[in-house]
């Protein structure tokens, strides 16, 4: 990979210890998969925030790259935490968990690193049409790719916060033209008419076209919010980080693969996302984080009602949203719901504050939670959600 002087200066370590590891591991990324250049990136997002699941090795990294000064070079936000600091009644209270996450959030924020702790950071901030990211988290790449028609790669935490350092990334897979091409065309001959929909959707197709990129025929016109749950769902079940919701979209031939999803696919793929039809502990909205309107519509369904005791009802989001949605945010909690931010279902501890079944309308979260957080899951709709949580 052709590097620039000054790339190289980094790479010899004249520069210092930090970025000449955040170097060599995008140069050792470029060789892998063949990029001839590193090119500027407008932001990167990190992964890797939550205790649960980076523990002490990745802490003694990011104090190394710390005590060398290390500092981001580009407009940096990292992803979702193992607590929510304004709920710890909420939060599990194992042995030195708050001091292991407080130390993280501290070691990012010296390097950089925005901590915003959300899935979700085109909610605050949305990256320009055809900007280079180097964004980690399967969902956001995938929607900044799809939606945002951004281009950003499915980065590891490693060597997405190595390019926040470097404020580059190496120029291969979706940063390249001829790699977003669509390879499958799908077909759609059934309604589909919420997020749970296109999220069951998302975890069939998912597990089929692996990393092949699909456009779709006979997709109504949806909901950004269905959007997200199809991308998060595919991203989730499979590798794709791109998709085109409609057949107006680059090919890579005349005469592509097809695959046609009728109304039985999508009802054997929902009902496979379920591990238990028992009562839930706790109902959960938000994965990916939710977004103002997502608030808005919960508190509007909810309104008026009172959650069940002995369920839990969390709506997860960005501080952000929570702050803009704050009148929404009233409401749900008036009712007995909490208004989470800074986490998310997946990355904390469950089984530690009594939760063993969950109910959600994330295809993402059904798919990970059983063997992340060792819970039986039930996919429903949010109506559904909403009632099971909810008194009459």
């Amino acid at each position: 990979m052709y590097l620039t002087r000054e790339e190289e200066r980094i790479y010899e370590g004249e520069e210092g210890w930090a970025y000449q590891i955040a170097m060599k591991i995008l140069v050792k990324l470029g060789d892998l998969f063949e990029a001839d250049r590193l090119i500027p990136i407008d932001s990167a997002h990190v992964s890797g925030v939550s205790y649960k699941t980076i523990g002490d090795a990745a802490i003694e990294f990011l104090e190394a790259l710390n005590k060398a000064g290390a500092k981001s070079k580009v407009r940096s936000t990292a992803n979702p935490a193992g607590i929510d600091y304004n709920h710890l009644e909420e939060m599990a209270t194992l042995p030195k968990l708050h001091e292991k996450q407080t130390e993280i959030l501290r070691l990012y924020r010296s390097i950089g690193i925005d901590p915003i702790l959300t899935c979700t950071p085109y909610y605050i901030r949305k990256p320009k049409e055809g900007a280079h990211l180097a964004w980690a988290e399967s969902s956001t790449v995938i929607y900044a790719n799809s939606v945002l028609h951004s281009w950003t790669n499915r980065e590891g935490g490693p060597s997405a916060l190595a390019a926040a350092l470097i404020g580059k990334t190496p120029d291969y897979g979706i940063h390249k033209p001829e790699n977003r091409k669509a390879e499958v065309s799908v077909k759609i001959e059934t309604d589909l008419r919420n997020e749970v929909e296109f999220g069951a959707l998302g975890a069939y197709l998912g597990k089929i076209l692996k990393d092949e990129i699909p456009f779709f025929e006979g997709l109504p016109h949806p909901e950004e919010t269905w959007l997200k749950h199809l991308g998060a769902a595919m991203a989730s079940t499979g590798m794709s980080s791109l998709f085109y919701p409609c057949s107006s979209c680059p090919k890579s031939s005349d005469r592509l693969e097809t695959l046609s999803v009728d109304k039985g696919d999508l009802k054997n793929a929902f009902e496979s996302l379920s591990t238990t039809n028992e009562d839930p502990d706790m109902v959960y909205i938000g994965c990916p984080h939710c977004s103002f309107e997502e608030v808005k519509e919960v508190a509007q369904r909810i309104k008026g009602r009172k959650v069940k005791d002995g369920v839990k009802l969390w709506i997860c989001t960005s501080r952000h949203v929570r702050r803009k949605a704050d009148n929404f945010v009233k409401i749900i909690e008036a009712a007995g719901g909490k208004v989470i931010s800074d986490t998310c279902a997946v990355v904390t501890w469950l089984k530690e504050i009594n939760v063993d079944v969950l109910m959600t309308n994330s295809a993402k979260t059904v798919y990970y939670a059983p063997t992340m957080n060792r819970v039986e899951t039930i996919f429903a709709s949010l109506d559904q959600c909403i009632k099971a949580a909810c008194q009459k």
